[in-house]
């Protein structure tokens, strides 16, 4: 499908999605699940600018609401009530994010003294850093469209919230490294192994908060981000950024596009990091196409995680005019222009991907229909990224 299709896909997607989950009509018991509805929440926001429709506009606002009041709290299962910070009503109210945002798993936690079974525990509930950092972008994104402030606070709050709880320092020695699953209250780690890209992920995002909290807002309005950023810039040392993955090659080329923006800005100083994202994107992307993985029918195929790619890919076209029109920040013909337009090369890996996913007969099979609103809502943001690639 052609990069600049309609948006009655999407809007058809996201109204379904909407419906499934209870959203619109609002259900008394919503299934919300973070990862998922950040990428929703962009996407309302996205057709919303397309249409200027501001049906989608209240969507994106209702499922921030619904996100909040239902994962910001504990489950019906859990003996414990109220919100997961433990702060009272009224103060929670206030401080949404405070406590951060379960993930939404359909099984309750893993509790301290229970022994830990690996497969369980892909069902089993708590906050994972990587799924917070997206809602952190998808609040800064809500924040912007609305001119409300009190969305962007909500994000650097949980950014501080989550920082302060899953980044730790190794009792060996070392730099300080991040918890990749903690427990719903954020007292005791579940997964104590760290994602490839969690730091990347967590600086870039930080920056981007911080970015917005300046330009539209006032640094003095909201709280800075100023140490957890250097933080985190430290344990990005060294970390190896290469995979084969296409949902983490595609969440490098997504951070690729948030670092170019940021450098526009004044924000980001560092080339080398931008330099090394895009390298590193560039190997893995080699490396899945020479993989036979676009060949095999839907039923052996992940949708959510080849659509990530698509999603990264979306951005590459900006990257190379940001950096070609920039040339007091990138010089033409240097060694990461010439990366990118290597990158150029593999655009149409996105589409392949997105008519593969676009026909039905493939979205029969059962890794489709398993995962279905992952899958949908990734596909929506494939066919309609701007909003989520933007800060």
């Amino acid at each position: 499908m052609n990069r600049n299709a309609t948006s009655a896909p999407v809007q058809e997607i996201m109204l379904d999605y909407a419906r499934l989950t209870g959203l619109a009509p609002a259900d008394a018991h919503p299934r919300r699940y973070l990862w998922t509805d950040a990428f929703a929440a962009c996407n309302y926001l996205e057709l919303f600018s397309r249409t200027n429709d501001e049906t989608y506009r209240d969507l994106a606002l209702r499922l921030v609401d619904q996100v909040h009041h239902t994962l910001g709290r504990h489950c019906d299962d859990d003996s414990r009530r109220g919100w997961i910070s433990g702060l009272d009503e009224q103060e929670g109210e206030r401080h949404q994010t405070k406590g951060g945002l379960r993930i939404g798993k359909r099984l309750n936690e893993r509790r301290p003294n229970e022994p830990s079974d690996e497969r369980l525990e892909w069902d089993q509930d708590g906050q994972y850093y990587h799924y917070l950092t997206k809602w952190m972008h998808a609040l800064n994104c809500v924040s912007q469209v609305t001119g409300d402030p009190a969305y962007a606070k909500w994000a650097i709050e949980l950014a501080q919230t989550a920082h302060a709880r899953f980044t730790y320092a190794p009792p060996s020695g070392g730099p300080k490294r991040i918890y990749w699953k903690m427990s719903i209250d954020l007292t005791y780690p579940l997964v104590s192994s760290m994602g490839q890209h969690d730091p990347l992920d967590g600086f870039v995002t930080y920056s981007e908060l911080q970015a917005i909290a300046t330009r539209d807002f006032g640094e003095s309005s909201l709280s800075d981000l100023k140490l957890e950023i250097a933080d985190m810039a430290e344990i990005c040392r060294g970390v190896n950024l290469v995979t084969d993955d296409p949902l983490g090659i595609g969440g490098l080329l997504f951070d690729a596009s948030r670092i170019t923006q940021l450098m526009i800005e004044g924000r980001i100083k560092n080339t080398n990091l931008l330099e090394n994202v895009v390298d590193s994107a560039l190997l893995g992307i080699k490396a899945f196409a020479n993989g036979e993985t676009l060949e095999y029918p839907g039923k052996f195929r992940l949708a959510f995680r080849e659509l990530g790619l698509s999603i990264g890919l979306s951005a590459v076209e900006n990257l190379l005019k940001w950096i070609e029109e920039n040339p007091s920040l990138f010089c033409r013909k240097s060694y990461l222009h010439r990366r990118v337009e290597d990158l150029m090369g593999y655009v149409p890996l996105g589409e392949t991907i997105e008519q593969f996913w676009m026909d039905g007969k493939n979205r029969e099979a059962s890794t489709w229909t398993l995962h279905r609103e992952i899958n949908m809502v990734m596909l929506a943001t494939s066919l309609a990224p701007n909003r989520f690639l933007m800060i």
